[in-house]
Formats: C-alpha cells, sequence, structure tokens
C-alpha cells in the first residue's frame, strides 16, 4: 500500500517534521493535534481552551481531507493530568455528539510546546 500526503491548508504550522494527515488506502491518518492557534501559538486558558482550540481544528482538518466527525474510527488521546480526565469527556461528547469511535486515553510525561493534551484520530474515507 503506498501513501500519500493530504493538503491540509487549515492546520496551524507543524510543530516538526510531519504531515497532519496521510492517506493509507481507506484511511485518513491525522498527526495529534494540540491547541495550537493559526499563528502557531499554544492557546491560553488550559485544558478546556486547549480542547476546545483542537477540536476546532480537527473539525478543519477532517473538512480539508473530505470526511467528517462522523467518519472517525478511533481516537488516541494523551493528557499530562489523567485528573483532566472529566474535562476531556465534557468536550470531546460536545465535539462528537452521539458518535462514539474507539479510543485509548493515555497520560503521558510531557507534551509539544507545554500542550495539556494531545488528539490524533484516524477516519475512514472509503
Amino acid at each position: 500500500m503506498t501513501t500519500s500526503v493530504v493538503p491540509t491548508p487549515s492546520a496551524p504550522p507543524a510543530k516538526g517534521p510531519y504531515a497532519h494527515c496521510v492517506r493509507a488506502g481507506d484511511w485518513l491518518v491525522f498527526a495529534g493535534q494540540i491547541g495550537l492557534t493559526a499563528d502557531g501559538t499554544l492557546v491560553d486558558g488550559g485544558v478546556g481552551a486547549e480542547l476546545d482550540q483542537i477540536f476546532v481544528n480537527l473539525a478543519g482538518l477532517l473538512a480539508d481531507a473530505g470526511v467528517t466527525v462522523r467518519d472517525i474510527a478511533k481516537a488516541t488521546v494523551f493528557l499530562a493530568d489523567l485528573n483532566d480526565y472529566a474535562v476531556l469527556n465534557e468536550r470531546y461528547a460536545a465535539f462528537l455528539g452521539d458518535h462514539t469511535p474507539a479510543r485509548s486515553a493515555v497520560q503521558v510525561a510531557a507534551l509539544p510546546a507545554g500542550a495539556r493534551v494531545e488528539i490524533e484520530v484516524w477516519a475512514h474515507a472509503g
């Protein structure tokens, strides 16, 4: 199977040598997103504000790739503090509505740019 980079004009600037979205067959693999604004700075306001920005960014990336939140099959969430799990669940449910893809959530030691949360998703684009 070959892979190809999907153009993502909505994405904030990448914080490293990676693509925000890669197509692999019928799958779209989205790089982990942190709460970066369009100019590449981390949004102020803590984990809730970061989650809100992540979901704004993900909505744009999904649209750039021609899919919607209903096409998300898997999400992986990285939290700097598992005590933020309830805030995650509240914002996550608001973003996805009644769509419930598979999900993993883990606590990590640190995230890029001092972020409190990062989310990566896989979407089916068959």
